[in-house]
C-alpha cells in the first residue's frame, strides 16, 4: 500500500471515529482544508477519504452546500434494518454450529468489556466493542463475502445516535447474553431468534427517538 492510500485510510478511520464518538454532529459541514489540517494531509487523500465515507452513507455531498456529516434518512434506516435482520440472523445461525465452547469465551469477555464501557459512558468504546461482539459470530459464519456485506451495512448504520438509557443498556446486556446462551446450546434457530429481537428492539428505539413518534416495524408485511 502506497503512502497516499495509507493516509487516505487514516483519514477514513479518523473521521469515522469523530462521527461515531459524536465529536462531529449530524449535518455539520466538513471543509476539506480543515480535514486536511486535522490529519496533516494534502487535499487528494482527503477527497478520496470523503468519497469512501459518502459511499458508506456517513457523509453527503451536495452542490452549493458542500460536504456534511449525513443526517438520518428514515427510509434508508428502515432499509438498513431490514437487510441487517435478514443477513445477520442467517450468518449467526450458520456460525452457531461452527463455534466451540472455548471460542465462545471470547464473546463473553467482550461482553464484560462492553459492560465497563457502558458504565463509563464511553460511547465510542461501547460502539466499538458492540461491533466486535457481533462480528465475533459473523466472522465465523463460513461465508466471507456475506460477512463483508454485513460489514458494509453495519458501517452505514447511525450508531452514534444510539443514546441508550440505563434501562436499554440493561436490556441490551440481557439480549446479548441470550444470544451467547443459544450459541452455547448449539441452537441455530434460537440464536437467530434472539439476534432478530435484539436488532428489532434497537431499530425501533432509534427510529422513534429520531422521528419523535411511534414507528411500526417495517419487517411486518402490513407496515408501510
Amino acid at each position: 500500500m502506497d503512502s497516499a492510500s495509507t493516509k487516505r485510510d487514516v483519514i477514513v478511520l479518523g473521521l469515522r471515529r469523530k462521527i461515531l464518538s459524536r465529536e462531529l454532529d449530524r449535518g455539520q459541514r466538513l471543509r476539506q482544508d480543515q480535514v486536511a489540517e486535522w490529519f496533516s494531509a494534502s487535499i487528494t487523500p482527503v477527497r478520496e477519504a470523503l468519497r469512501i465515507l459518502e459511499a458508506e452513507g456517513l457523509i453527503t455531498s451536495e452542490a452549493h452546500r458542500g460536504v456534511r456529516v449525513a443526517g438520518v434518512d428514515v427510509d434508508r434506516l428502515k432499509a438498513l434494518y431490514v437487510t441487517r435482520r435478514l443477513t445477520e440472523t442467517f450468518a449467526i445461525a450458520r456460525a452457531t454450529t461452527r463455534i466451540s465452547r472455548h471460542e465462545l469465551r471470547q464473546a463473553e469477555h467482550l461482553l464484560e468489556d462492553l459492560d465497563r464501557a457502558s458504565a463509563d459512558g464511553d460511547s465510542f468504546a461501547r460502539n466499538t466493542l458492540n461491533e466486535q461482539f457481533h462480528f465475533f459470530f459473523y466472522d465465523r459464519c463460513g461465508l466471507p463475502a456475506l460477512r463483508d456485506d454485513i460489514a458494509t451495512r453495519w458501517r452505514a448504520f447511525p450508531w452514534d445516535l444510539t443514546l441508550d438509557s440505563s434501562e436499554r443498556v440493561c436490556q441490551v446486556r440481557l439480549e446479548h447474553q441470550a444470544i451467547v446462551d443459544a450459541v452455547r446450546e448449539v441452537d441455530p434457530d434460537a440464536a437467530a431468534h434472539h439476534l432478530s429481537e435484539h436488532i428489532t428492539n434497537g431499530f425501533l428505539r432509534l427510529a422513534e427517538s429520531t422521528t419523535g413518534e411511534t414507528v411500526s416495524d417495517p419487517f411486518d408485511f402490513d407496515s408501510d
